[in-house]
């Protein structure tokens, strides 16, 4: 009696935490679709429906589901245009998409993993098998939210620091903003990209530990204050080393004042040995650095901060990286291009 009390305890525990979790079900042949709707709210799952592939992209736009189960073979808009414009798009990719095909042909399956499936299952649908596919790659999403808001913790962590100065407002957006724009241009990838942004958001957390009359200070200062500035790279880098999933943004946080000359801290890396990410955003920085006001400074004008990075390229900052950002900038103008890029980037 008390193992069938375990049981039906634990069912009706998993059974609370799949309610939570919606799944779409997208078919054009009702009967398949209906099947799979009582399947899913038998099991405790929140299933929403689509007929078609147009619908079912609207669909997700308005209900943000945790999964999709997706026919392929749909009129207008077949099942792997859909998953493919589902991945394709920043506020997407990451749910889950089980393509569900009549068709056993390897072909097929290639052409689902190039759509960016992350499963597929065969018609006729083997019950037992979907159940545990669901399962599985609901646990997967529920940990990519968590981690997903773990990030976002940190990044408001990082922009509460940042309003203990009133003279740096808005510069780690516009440093994460002007990182992604040098890699661009640099031609790094879409996904590299995303480490950089988030990179040039956290790149100053490490000042949490930095005293407000140190950071705010008017003048100069001392030997003492700077030993406390000098630290904020280490600082930073503890309090991002628990998350894992920011290991490439740790690197930047703890490299961005090292320069290109081996004089910078804290490590006196040198050259192609400091990470290139560090590289970037270190050039980011000190450009939004140059063209703001600072306590103890005017704003330099654009041309006297493009000035300043291109006679110290190679000592402070690399070279190359140097000559694409102010290439750029010669492009791009002043920046009234901040308040875009960012949509830029997610339509990529």
């Amino acid at each position: 009696m008390t193992n069938l009390i375990t049981v039906t305890k634990d069912k009706q525990k998993e059974q609370r935490n799949n309610i939570t979790s919606s799944v779409l079900v997208v078919d054009d042949e009702s009967s398949i679709r209906n099947g799979l709707v009582f399947l899913l709210r038998k099991e405790g799952y929140a299933p929403l429906e689509a007929s078609n592939g147009r619908e079912a992209l609207q669909k997700v736009q308005d209900e943000k589901p945790d999964l999709v189960l997706l026919d392929i073979m749909m009129p207008e808009l077949n099942g792997l245009e859909v998953c493919r414009r589902l991945k394709s798009n920043e506020d997407t990719r990451l749910i889950p998409v089980v393509l569900i095909t009549a068709v056993h042909s390897h072909d097929e399956k290639i052409k689902a993993i190039d759509a960016g499936a992350d499963d597929f299952v065969n018609k006729p649908i083997n019950i037992a098998e979907l159940r545990a596919r669901v399962r599985s790659l609901l646990r997967m999403k529920h940990l990519n939210d968590l981690l997903d808001r773990a990030d976002n913790v940190i990044a408001a962590l990082a922009n509460a620091i940042e309003a203990k100065d009133e003279y740096t407002e808005g510069h780690n957006e516009r440093v994460s903003s002007y990182s992604v724009a040098l890699a661009r241009a640099a031609g790094i990838s879409q996904d590299e990209q995303e480490v950089l942004r988030m990179a040039g958001i956290l790149h100053d957390i490490g000042k949490i530990g930095v005293p407000d009359n140190v950071l705010n200070k008017p003048g100069r200062l001392d030997r003492e204050e700077f030993e406390k500035i000098f630290l904020h790279p280490q600082e930073g880098e503890k309090i991002l080393s628990p998350l894992r999933c920011l290991s490439g943004v740790r690197d930047v946080v703890l490299y961005h004042h090292e320069r290109y000359d081996g004089t910078g801290y804290p490590k006196g890396l040198k050259g192609d040995k400091i990470p290139l990410f560090a590289r970037i955003v270190a050039i980011a920085d000190s450009y939004d650095a140059m063209t703001s006001t600072r306590p103890y400074r005017q704003a330099l004008s654009r041309q006297k901060a493009i000035e300043e990075l291109e006679n110290k390229a190679g000592q402070m900052w690399d070279p190359e990286l140097v000559g694409i950002f102010v290439g750029w900038l010669n492009k791009n103008g002043d920046r009234s291009w901040l308040k875009t890029i960012d949509k830029e980037c997610d339509n990529d």
